[in-house]
């Protein structure tokens, strides 16, 4: 038998593999797994040419992966635009932009990540923005996708003007004398980004390449692109095709809900047919159902709770859901849905249970992403519909878009089931972990952490508590982010456990994130990511 090209000696290696749970060695050959056992047993496997890693004792997982962000079109934004990230008050979001704009002289000046529980309708519009850039248009995207906001340039080159009717599923908010303020609600953003300049596909291969050496840095060898179309995987392939990508992509396509079935399957399935590889494909298709509570677009069984009052409608009918997921389920595809409110949720699930019903029993695992509101009567039909949770667990803290935002609008009783995880996972539920990176941290260790505490990460172990009785463990927390997200992808044939025979797709970490006290576990620094036996990162501070 030829020798390792690879072993990994004196480790505490957990597999994911119940079969072999724990090892201290592992050997590699041709990027993938060949052995597991005791370093004196793996070392004797080794040969003149065999790269030899050294954990010191530290604790080995297999590659994390993040089964629902934006890694395409967050790279671009991030790795090229102002980051807003830390702005907490419209001076700071000013000066950022404001100093961004002087460092470059390009038409536009761009900037993303502002925190929408912090900015609102009420205190940014274009003329915050006048203030920052008065020279140039400039256009700001919030972390969470689902609101912008342009300067009175922008504005202008856009022709967003008084009395112009909002598009389908979008909304521009209005001052009192009905002009635009600026502010963009869901599909308006679409709207605008269609009539601004775009960035080339040299600028989001760049962003692709930036946002997987960040992943990587985290840990993260697979994802999962949570909505993609024809410039997406036209990028994706080229640097599939030229070798360049260092995390395997997953991707699903979004439909849109002007087109039929038919056109959409029609559209999907050539992407499907084109995209195969290790390293790239497309494999589910995307409905967005409703938008954020934030503006006031998540879909509800029963009016907001607020003073305001009103609700939002789903982005597609019900019959639309029913005929969508049923032609998709039978043409075998995975269903990914983006659900905020409790009738959102609840009409995804109808959906499935149409399809299930048509064309049979299948292991689908139709994602069900976020859940931020359901419905008890709801939480039952996961396992029997054979769906899963995709969740986010950083967003279940208290923050102000949950507290000084979601709980007002959903009221006392709909909140008690808001993130409700532990229901769902005790129900039987399946269930992966994720970010949504860019609407939040791509740092698996800072969300686990939340998972598990229901805390920020970062704040006095005396910090409020998020529904405490909602709270995963540790080992849930792992496994959401390794077997459970290699099964949300359809990858766990090769992927989510350090077994012999699936690729060597391996983390080394700083600290035993099983046994560390709970608190520390955001603060966990990967010190190697070697993706099919290759270093895809390798931290300073790693001497093995």
């Amino acid at each position: 038998m030829p020798s390792p090209d690879l072993i990994i000696v004196n480790a505490n290696i957990v597999t994911m593999d119940p079969l072999t749970p724990k090892a201290e060695a592992l050997a590699a050959r041709g990027g993938r797994v060949t052995a597991l056992g005791t370093t004196a047993d793996i070392r004797a496997l080794a040969g003149t040419g065999t790269r030899v890693i050294d954990a010191g004792g530290r604790l080995v997982l297999p590659g994390f992966q993040d089964t629902h962000l934006h890694l395409q079109d967050s790279g671009q934004g991030y790795g090229q635009n102002a980051d807003l990230t830390d702005a907490s008050t419209i001076d700071e979001l000013v000066e950022i932009m404001k100093t961004f704009g002087t460092s470059h002289q390009r038409p536009w000046v761009d900037g993303v990540g502002w925190y929408t529980g912090i900015f609102t309708d009420e205190n940014l519009d274009r003329h915050v923005l006048d203030r920052a850039v008065p020279d140039r248009p400039c256009f700001i995207l919030a972390s969470d996708g689902h609101n912008a906001c342009m300067n009175s340039l922008a504005c202008d080159f856009v022709g967003l003007v008084k009395g112009i009717a909002d598009p389908p599923n979008g909304h521009f908010v209005l001052d009192t004398d009905g002009v635009p303020t600026g502010m963009l609600h869901e599909d308006a953003i679409k709207w605008a980004d269609e009539r601004m300049p775009q960035p080339t596909d040299d600028d989001f291969a760049f962003g692709v390449k930036w946002a997987a050496a960040l992943a990587n840095r985290h840990g993260i060898t697979g994802v999962l692109d949570a909505s993609v179309g024809d410039r997406h995987v036209r990028v994706y392939d080229r640097l599939e095709k030229a070798r360049e990508l260092t995390v395997r992509v997953c991707a699903t396509a979004r439909v849109d809900p002007s087109e039929t079935p038919a056109d959409a399957l029609a559209r999907i399935s050539a992407y499907r047919a084109a995209f195969q590889s290790e390293m790239f494909t497309v494999h589910s298709a995307k409905f967005f159902l409703d938008g954020v509570l934030e503006n006031r677009t998540g879909a509800m069984i029963e009016d907001y709770s607020d003073a305001v009052g009103g609700n939002a409608p789903l982005m597609f009918t019900h019959d639309q859901v029913l005929a969508h997921f049923t032609a998709f389920d039978a043409a075998r595809f995975q269903i990914h849905v983006h659900v905020i409110g409790d009738y959102a949720c609840r009409a995804a699930l109808d959906g499935f249970e149409a399809a299930r019903q048509a064309n049979g029993r299948w292991p689908s695992l139709h994602q069900v992403a976020h859940v931020q509101c359901i419905d008890p009567s709801d939480v039952p039909r996961f396992r029997k519909l054979g769906a899963m949770m995709n969740v986010q667990p950083l967003w279940a803290r208290h923050e102000p878009s949950v507290t000084d935002i979601a709980l007002p609008m959903v009221g006392e009783e709909r909140g008690r089931w808001m993130y409700a995880f532990r229901s769902l996972i005790d129900a039987g539920a399946a269930y992966a972990l994720s970010s949504d990176w860019g609407v939040s941290t791509l740092n698996p260790f800072e969300i686990m952490q939340t998972a598990i505490t229901r805390q920020p990460p970062g704040r006095p172990k005396d910090h409020p508590v998020f529904l405490p009785e909602q709270r995963m463990t540790r080992e849930e927390c792992v496994k959401g982010y390794t077997i459970h997200a290699a099964q949300a992808a359809w990858r766990e044939a090769d992927t989510g456990s350090l077994t012999p025979g699936k690729f060597a797709d391996i983390i080394i970490l700083d600290r035993d994130i099983f046994a560390c006290d709970v608190h520390d576990i955001g603060e966990t620094e990967v010190l190697l990511t070697l993706l099919g036996g290759r270093d895809v990162h390798r931290s300073a501070a790693f001497d093995g």
